[in-house]
């Protein structure tokens, strides 16, 4: 029997950083996964403000629109609804997957710290808390607030990854692109997913 691809959850807030979001998906599509996305209000406008990506208002729209942005496959990427809570991530019973928020807004990082569950992102987010399942909260925020840390160190306890974008400089980046390249490494090598966009530590670059 055929080997599944592997599958990962995918939930973009309205944080800044759509752009670590954006590539993240391309590389995802590019290592063979299938993604399941999650989009909130907020991060519609963050995309349509940081990027020149245009996002389609309906799931099946969006959907379409990163199937031709990332070069996917057709029915690689799904997106689901704020509230289609029959869809895969919103119950244990799913198909396991890690999950990663990218970019996390700290309203989300809030909701998970305190098992919130308003709409499919926070639950989403609580399944794989719940489960055991790996899940990186990829935040963009400075400077942190007395609450943000206490969340962050909560969330730390219960087994989630906490993983600020704040892009190294030691592989000399010369674009915001290789900055981006970056992080999105960062959270490959924590879903186990082969990368090449930067050279790990002692490595040389190519």
């Amino acid at each position: 029997m055929a080997e599944r691809s592997p599958v990962i959850n995918l939930a973009i807030t309205g944080a800044s950083g759509a752009q670590y979001a954006l590539r993240l998906m391309q590389c995802l599509v590019a290592n063979g996964c299938r993604v399941n996305v999650m989009v909130s209000r907020a991060a519609q406008v963050v995309i349509a403000t940081e990027t020149d990506f245009r996002l389609p208002g309906s799931p099946r729209a969006m959907a379409e629109a990163f199937t031709e942005h990332t070069g996917a496959q057709p029915g690689q990427v799904q997106v689901f609804g704020r509230e289609d809570w029959f869809s895969p991530p919103a119950s244990g019973s799913g198909e396991k997957a890690p999950m990663v928020i990218c970019p996390c807004s700290t309203g989300t990082l809030s909701a998970l710290a305190t098992g919130a569950s308003n709409n499919l992102i926070e639950r989403a987010g609580d399944v794989a808390l719940k489960e055991r399942r790996k899940l990186i909260l990829v935040l963009r925020e400075s400077p942190y607030s007395e609450v943000h840390l206490e969340n962050m160190l909560r969330l730390t306890r219960m087994g989630a990854v906490i993983m600020p974008a704040s892009p190294g400089f030691y592989h000399k980046p010369e674009s915001v692109g290789d900055l981006v390249d970056f992080m999105v490494a960062r959270i490959l090598d924590h879903l186990e997913m082969p990368q090449t966009l930067v050279p790990r530590w002692g490595e040389k670059k190519s």
